[in-house]
């Protein structure tokens, strides 16, 4: 019969926070699977806990991917655990979980923190549907098309960011989504120092202009406003146009005004008008 992998959340900056039962898990498993072992080693210490340890991380998942499953399937019993939070979120445990799940291994998590839960519970953004984007890519075309991809996204978004590159992040989302869109900037969760700055991007991007960032942060963005379903045929706008052509308006700025008014499209508004205007 084969073993149980846990999925074992960590502290993300106090210690407090990890679970009794987290403690018992790591303290009755045959062997523990960490992203960086001698991270994970203070903390078994703190708890007093004497396992041995596996190294478990990006650049050797698929060997130790292998290594861990027989053991599983020899009987034995692992907890993954990463720096901190939570195993499997934007982290190659992911992949441990689906080669588990492919050859019949239970999977069990035993939950605890999670920065991008935590920092979209203090944003004071829309929390009731939200997409996690984890890391952007440093590719600077690839991150381009991934932002503009979610230009027109109505939940609200999660990034982590490093603090070197949060400047250019911050200008890339303003590029993206305009200096207007909503931002809480969450700091060192849990950690001295935490701290969560709530501003617009343009805001964000002047201030960390000035300001060197420091630890570890979470951005969280509010989504695009919903698009406003028009109750005025495009006949009907192209009308209101033509009627604000006539008394002196430029059709641009007409086409721009209907738009505004009623939800319908300006480009196809002054398209439609500009074909009305040469019929007539």
């Amino acid at each position: 019969m084969s073993g149980t992998l846990y999925l074992v959340a960590t502290p993300i900056g106090n210690l407090g926070d990890f679970s009794p039962r987290a403690v018992e898990t790591l303290a009755a498993v045959n062997f523990i699977a960490a992203e960086d072992t001698r991270v994970s080693v203070k903390l078994l210490n703190h708890f007093a806990i004497k396992k041995p340890l596996v190294s478990y991380h990006e650049h050797n998942h698929v060997s130790a991917g292998q290594a861990i499953l027989a053991r599983l399937l020899a009987g034995e019993s692992c907890a993954l655990v990463t720096d901190a939070g939570t195993p499997a979120i934007s982290d190659p445990g992911e992949d441990l979980v689906r080669l588990c799940a492919e050859n019949g291994v239970e999977v069990l998590s035993v939950p605890g923190c999670c920065a991008a839960v935590n920092a979209l519970a203090v944003s004071g953004l829309p929390t009731g549907r939200f997409t996690f984007e984890g890391f952007l890519t440093v590719n600077k075309k690839s991150r381009r098309e991934h932002l503009e991809s979610l230009k027109s996204e109505e939940r609200t978004m999660i990034f982590h960011e490093a603090p070197h590159k949060l400047r250019a992040t911050l200008n890339d989302l303003c590029a993206a989504f305009g200096p207007d869109r909503r931002i809480a900037l969450c700091r060192e969760l849990t950690k001295l120092h935490e701290e969560t700055r709530r501003c617009t991007l343009g805001e964000a991007a002047a201030y960390y202009g000035e300001t060197t960032p420091k630890g570890e942060y979470v951005l969280v963005v509010a989504g695009a406003e919903p698009c406003r379903e028009s109750t005025v045929t495009l006949e009907e706008g192209v009308a209101q146009v033509l009627a604000l052509r006539e008394q002196g308006m430029r059709l641009k700025d007409a086409a721009k005004e209907v738009a505004e008014h009623t939800g319908l499209s300006k480009n196809e508004l002054y398209a439609a008008a500009l074909n009305g205007q040469d019929a007539r």
